[in-house]
């Protein structure tokens, strides 16, 4: 995983669909191009966040556990927005 972004975003304390707001609100505020790092968890917002953000027509770069977490704990999604 790179580690290049533009924006950081931590949504770990949240629920769905707060998870997916804040994310799309984020990114919204971004320009073309420009990099977030989302760090989730929980089985809905891995799910949900990266195939809402797909649906809007951004692209996902990458998405695993952060480091030192295991598979059930905080992950990273990096986001790139489009247009």
């Amino acid at each position: 995983m790179t580690s290049k972004s533009d924006h950081q975003l931590d949504i770990t304390q949240e629920v769905c669909p707060i998870t997916f707001v804040k994310a799309k609100l984020a990114v919204e505020r971004m320009a073309p191009g420009e990099v977030l790092v989302i760090r989730l968890q929980g089985d809905e917002p891995l799910r949900n966040v990266p195939r809402s953000l797909t649906e809007l027509g951004h692209r996902i770069l990458d998405l695993g556990p952060a480091p030192g977490e295991s598979e059930g704990g905080v992950h990273v999604l990096r986001v790139e927005k489009i247009g």
